[in-house]
């Protein structure tokens, strides 16, 4: 069954609204085209395994948590489970869509476009077909609008505006509320709130102005229109929806100068206050807000990235904090008022602030340019990645975080490796440096240079991680450093173009490198580096592999080729013509066809799995290709994304996007917008001149595939997309026969043939009944099932193992099947070893997680007690001293024997 997909890191924010879950302790946060849910209290991070078609605008979420409305850049909305993770209903508002906000009962939300305010009825309170149904439309402000606000019993709600007022509606139709704007403020409105259980009212607009509107009308003073006229109201409306070719519902239109008469007896807001943001030197903009109502307070962000936070009505400052230089985009407070989450769309930067500790709950950001190479460590629980930006991050695979960054190159990073231990990262850059970085202690330790100044293009290092090679492309020269010592060893001279990939073979003492002069040349580093051998190619070489086994090698080039190469005897094994696989998309602004494009198209990158049968390649396209080596047939195609806010992506140029002048893609619309002022105007000081809107294009630059084999990675335009064999509930038996059944299974364990039963259990391959079986074993007779167990089993049972220790409490237990098997079967698993290492690997990756874990919380404990023991003493309290040690002994033996 192929990989499915199951993690975007990488790329925690990029626009739109942030939303806090139910019971505050989880954040949704848009990510292109697709939705991370980020686990602040188990530090964990999920992406939903869906997708709009462009990237996401605005989010709503249900009060209850259990629905979302995702909504894009053309108005096309998803109606999401957050439970089923999957996606219930499409619906599609033919236009841009400002903001979406759910009724604090669950029962309405209100969506709003252009100068309108729409208002559906919420999916799943209603039994009706339809999940979307329009109930009313509310017309009133003159220019698009930009937020919205519920009171807390969900009988009104307010509405800003771009012409700088923002509106009061009824959700229901209300005798003594007229519908009229609220003034007051020289700037486009960017946020408004009311008050809790009230109809008071705050609206901040982008001058930094906030006014407080007194309402002389309680929200239980509210009178319901007479049947009577809410009948002809509505007979009316029906009318004029029949004319009409979209319905709109019930038409509501607002007045913006209402008559005396009109208002007599009605509701009045009056404003009492306006407060103005300190403004620090330079004009700044008010880019968010949000008001936690229970605590009143206010917290607004600007474009130079401060933030400040107000406790109202009283306005008093609590504290003002600038966490980037960046604009802010969005804030969101979760229920308890405790946390507050940021998100910069600039840097792609997401922040969860706890504001009475001040203290970081979150802090995440991605690579400001894109990613361009990544790195399984050997374990496969972290992944390195560097990109153009100039920095080295390292992801925890679980948990999907980033926990440190490497800032130290001054130029865009261009490959990254880890060494066989583990805990040593390298880079290359283009800044004429590598880099060696610590796990441990995260500092870099190592800097490699050359004698005159170079711009290093890939890099290698052998599987002692001794020797260091990074290969230039100003120079065409390779260097050759000692890890040891840092000092430089050796300059391979030889090629006559860029060097453009290196790969060390994991078995032998043997470079292999690639060049744009059409040649691959091996090294042989035992033998003086001399060159043992040049293969000859049709065209430029991009990118070159070993299999894990290190006994062949597969080379792609410039036309499209791959081909594989025995480098011990010199002979080319076989070759696939990829050049139509990676099926081309045509941009916005090109020429020619895709089709035509596609020629002069190739493979960039190339990994091998880890059992070494297949091989994965990657391009400047949308596809990631497998293909079998042996078969030299393409297995599966994998699309990485299915974002048309990226260029590149549709294979025809859309006719509608056409006129008689060119592409609308020619067209430079919105001159800065949200962004301050990009228009060239005499004297403008803010706005970056030289802003233009552009498309990024989608691309894939590498792709790496999981040592444990039960995952790869590539990084893409997108980010890190994270592909994933553990997926869901899969029926796969093994030599499966009639007589296999979970009824005869349990009646083998019920007569204790234990041997038998964990066999057939095996041979059904379901997970629950495996794991139920190895549980009902007694932990005596484990010595005597692994003795008996044939050799096909083992590897599966040690599969089990690895997998089992990720979400088992049985941690014990576990360690000691997974001793008793690798001590009995040891001798005849080595003769299998390069088909098992994937396996083996898996397992080491999950006991040293939790080795990891245990040895802190011994260690905690060990402190404590020595602690405990200290002040008992100083008290003069006697204790037996012999005590002590057989406690630290017990401790340590438990961190010992997860070694």
């Amino acid at each position: 069954l192929p990989p499915q997909f199951s993690g975007l890191l990488g790329t925690v924010y990029r626009r739109g609204n942030l939303s806090f879950t139910r019971d505050g302790n989880s954040l949704l946060s848009p990510v292109g085209n697709r939705i991370s849910l980020f686990d602040l209290k188990n530090n964990k991070c999920e992406t939903l395994p869906l997708a709009t078609r462009l990237n996401i605008v605005c989010v709503g979420l249900s009060p209850d948590g259990s629905l979302a409305i995702l909504i894009d850049e053309e108005g096309a909305a998803l109606l999401v489970s957050l439970i089923g993770k999957c996606v219930i209903h499409r619906f599609y508002f033919h236009k841009p869509v400002h903001s979406v906000s759910f009724s604090p009962d669950g029962k309405k939300f209100v969506v709003t476009k252009d100068n309108l305010a729409y208002l559906y009825h919420a999916p799943g309170k209603k039994r009706e077909f339809n999940a979307f149904v329009l109930d009313k439309t509310y017309y009133g402000p003159y220019d698009e609008t930009t937020c919205i606000d519920w009171t807390d019993d969900s009988k009104c709600f307010a509405v800003g505006s771009k012409d700088m007022s923002t509106w009061v509606f009824g959700a229901e139709r209300w005798a003594n509320l007229i519908y009229y704007s609220l003034g007051g403020h020289k700037d486009v409105i960017v946020a408004c709130f009311f008050e809790e259980n009230s109809l008071d009212l705050y609206t901040i607009s982008q001058d930094a102005a906030l006014c407080v509107w007194q309402c002389d009308t309680e929200l239980d003073g509210l009178k319901p229109m007479p049947p009577k006229d809410a009948a002809k109201e509505k007979k009316a409306a029906e009318d004029d929806e029949e004319l009409l070719e979209e319905p709109k519902g019930e038409e509501i239109h607002g007045k913006a100068d209402p008559s005396e008469q009109e208002t007599r007896n009605k509701v009045k807001y009056s404003r009492v206050a306006k407060y103005f943001f300190n403004k620090e030197g330079d004009f700044n903009n008010l880019t968010a807000a949000a008001y936690h109502k229970k605590t009143h307070l206010l917290v607004t962000g600007f474009a130079s990235g401060v933030f400040h936070l107000h406790e109202l009505p009283d306005f008093n400052l609590i504290h003002s904090l600038s966490i980037s230089d960046q604009r802010i985009a969005s804030i969101s407070i979760n229920c308890t008022g405790d946390w507050i989450a940021f998100g910069c769309s600039g840097l792609g930067q997401l922040l969860v602030w706890e504001w009475q500790s001040e203290s970081y709950v979150l802090k995440q950001q991605g690579h400001f340019n894109s990613m361009v190479s990544l790195a399984y460590s050997p374990d496969g629980q972290y992944i390195v990645t560097g990109g153009e930006d100039g920095k080295v991050k390292v992801w925890n695979t679980s948990s999907s975080f980033c926990f440190v960054t490497f800032t130290e190159h001054n130029s865009g990073v261009t490959a990254v490796t880890f060494t066989s231990t583990g805990y040593v990262v390298l880079s290359a850059s283009l800044d004429g440096t590598v880099r060696a970085f610590d796990l441990h202690r995260y500092r870099n330790f190592r800097t490699f240079t050359s004698p005159r100044p170079s711009q290093f293009s890939c890099l290698a290092v052998d599987s002692s991680g001794e020797i260091v090679a990074a290969g230039s492309q100003d120079s065409f020269e390779i260097f050759i450093w000692s890890m040891q010592s840092g000092r430089l060893l050796d300059v391979l001279a030889g090629h006559e173009g860029p060097i453009s990939s290196l790969s060390f073979n994991p078995m032998k003492c043997v470079l292999a490198s690639a060049s744009w002069d059409k040649t691959v040349k091996l090294w042989d580093m035992l033998d003086s580096w001399r060159t043992k051998e040049t293969f000859i190619m049709n065209s430029d070489v991009l990118v070159v592999a070993f299999r894990p086994d290190g006994k062949e090698l597969a080379v792609a080039a410039l036309n499209g080729q791959i081909t594989f190469w025995d480098h011990e005897n010199a002979v080319q094994t076989g070759s696939i013509e990829g050049r139509h696989d990676l099926q081309m998309g045509r941009k916005e602004l090109d020429k020619i066809t895709a089709k035509q494009a596609a020629k002069g198209k190739s493979f960039t990158t190339l990994c091998y799995s880890a059992d070494g049968q297949s091989i994965l390649a990657g391009g400047l396209s949308k596809f990631v290709c497998i293909y079998n080596v042996k078969e030299q047939i393409l297995v599966k195609k994998f699309e990485i994304s299915c974002n048309y806010s990226l260029d590149a992506m549709e294979e025809y140029l859309d006719r509608r996007k056409m006129t008689e002048f060119g592409s609308m893609a020619l067209i430079d619309e919105g001159g800065g917008g949200d962004e301050g002022v990009a228009i060239p105007l005499p004297g403008v000081k803010r706005g970056d001149m030289s802003y233009r809107h552009f498309k990024p294009e989608i691309r894939v630059t590498c792709v790496r595939f999981c040592p444990t084999g039960r995952s790869w990675a590539a990084t893409t335009t997108e980010g890190l997309l994270l592909y994933s064999l553990d997926s869901g509930l899969i029926f796969d038996p093994f030599e499966l026969d009639i007589d296999v059944t979970p009824s005869n299974i349990h009646k083998t364990l019920s007569q204790k043939e234990y041997t038998m039963a964990i066999v057939m259990a095996f041979k059904l391959n379901e997970k629950k009944l495996i794991q139920e079986v190895i549980e009902a074993v007694p932990s005596s007779e484990v010595d005597v099932v692994c003795s008996s167990l044939p050799d096909l089993y083992v590897e599966k049972f040690l599969e089990f193992l690895a997998s089992a220790f990720e979400t088992s409490c049985h941690l014990e237990f576990y360690l000691i099947w997974a001793h008793k098997l690798l001590m009995l079967h040891g001798q005849k698993l080595k003769t299998r070893s390069v088909k098992l290492l994937p396996v083996i690997q898996f397992l080491q990756k999950s006991i040293q997680r939790h080795f990891e874990d245990v040895s802190k919380l011994c260690e905690w404990n060990i402190y404590n007690i020595k602690y405990a023991l200290a002040i008992s003493q100083q008290r003069g309290t006697k204790r037996p001293a012999e005590e002590t040690p057989g406690d630290e002994e017990e401790l340590d033996s438990d961190s010992d024997y997860l070694m």
